[in-house]
């Protein structure tokens, strides 16, 4: 009953995504719900990266520009078709990820961090350097799609698939023995290593997989905006990523998607107050450690039983007295301890 009960919510879920063009009336609305997905599309790989793998990567930004000034070269410039491109971006990001995974990830946790800033960085700086080919300063006019995704609704529903795809694909790897690895990981890398796990390989695995998932959503985010210029990829969104994992949870899929849309849309929401923007951004963030160390994504998941008349249940092991009395109370004395041991144990215990 339960379990049909949860597919019932997930279908409903789905169809209200798929027919969201027909009842929602706004073409910014679209717009905004189609920069989420894209933006997931990203999200989605890097939480592995950050919230299951551990590693503390900040600057998926630099593999955003890649994916985004590939599919304007590529789809632009030479004419490719766009829909041939988004894989052909999806390869260039993970190229990217290898480049740069094979160097840091043998770092510790904050150097590897300071490597993937300075990569964002570098990227930035080799868009206004080439700018024969990415356009400098002034930037590239990015095309859409072709037909039937050439109007918003169409775009749309694209971003829909492609962001249905990806959250399958790290469901599945985190539900089986790569999330469980990825796990091990990130609590000990040592006590991984011990049990049998290449600890490098599948760091760097994972992270090839992100920079695919970077290239595509970045190609996405690229057709989406139509036209994009160095200053459209600012070190700010590559925290903004970081911030939607960590305000999601770690070690979850819901968690993250819930804080992607959320810190997305905050902007609309308090769109009169928007040189306060990164104020807001820091309250969300502060007032979720505080309150929900744990992430959105347990907090709804607590929410969820109790609406289903679940019992809470807490991470904390707790003794089990009773049968500890029980097992004191049964066993029989001994040559080396007197027979009243028991009874004092027993009043011992609380």
């Amino acid at each position: 009953m339960r379990a049909s009960a949860s597919g019932l919510s997930l279908v409903l879920a789905g169809l209200a995504l798929v027919t969201l063009p027909w009842w929602s009336g706004d073409l910014y609305q679209l717009h905004l719900v189609s920069l989420i997905g894209a933006y997931w599309v990203l999200v989605a790989g890097l939480n592995l990266v950050v919230g299951f793998a551990g590693q503390l990567s900040i600057g998926h930004v630099g593999l955003l520009a890649v994916g985004a000034y590939g599919f304007a070269v590529l789809a632009g410039t030479l004419g490719l078709d766009p829909l041939l491109v988004l894989p052909l971006c999806g390869a260039l990001g993970g190229a990217a990820g290898l480049l740069l995974g094979l160097p840091s990830l043998r770092l510790p946790g904050f150097y590897f961090a300071m490597a993937t800033m300075a990569f964002a960085l570098i990227v930035t700086e080799l868009s206004l350097a080439w700018g024969g080919l990415t356009g400098g300063g002034t930037g590239l006019s990015v095309p859409g799609f072709p037909a039937p995704f050439h109007t918003p609704w169409g775009q749309y529903w694209l971003i829909l698939a492609i962001g249905a795809a990806v959250t399958a694909m790290t469901w599945g790897i985190a539900r089986r023995m790569w999330g469980r690895a990825l796990i091990a990981v990130r609590d000990s890398e040592v006590a991984a290593a011990s049990v049998g796990i290449n600890v490098f390989r599948v760091k760097l695995t994972v992270f090839v997989f992100s920079g695919v998932t970077a290239g595509i959503g970045g190609a996405l985010f690229a057709a989406l905006q139509t036209y994009i210029t160095p200053d459209t990829f600012v070190f700010e969104i590559g925290l903004f990523f970081f911030v939607c994992i960590i305000i999601g949870g770690r070690g979850s899929i819901l968690g993250p998607l819930i804080g992607t849309a959320v810190l997305t849309a905050l902007p609309e929401l308090v769109a009169p107050l928007a040189k306060l923007g990164t104020f807001f951004y820091g309250l969300t963030l502060l007032v979720v450690v505080l309150l929900v160390p744990e992430g959105i994504g347990r907090l709804v998941e607590v929410l969820a039983a109790r609406l289903k008349g679940e019992p809470h249940r807490s991470h904390e092991v707790r003794p089990d007295l009773a049968r500890l009395r029980r097992a004191l109370g049964a066993a029989p004395a001994d040559a080396g301890q007197p027979a009243e041991a028991p009874a004092l144990a027993r009043e011992a215990l609380p």
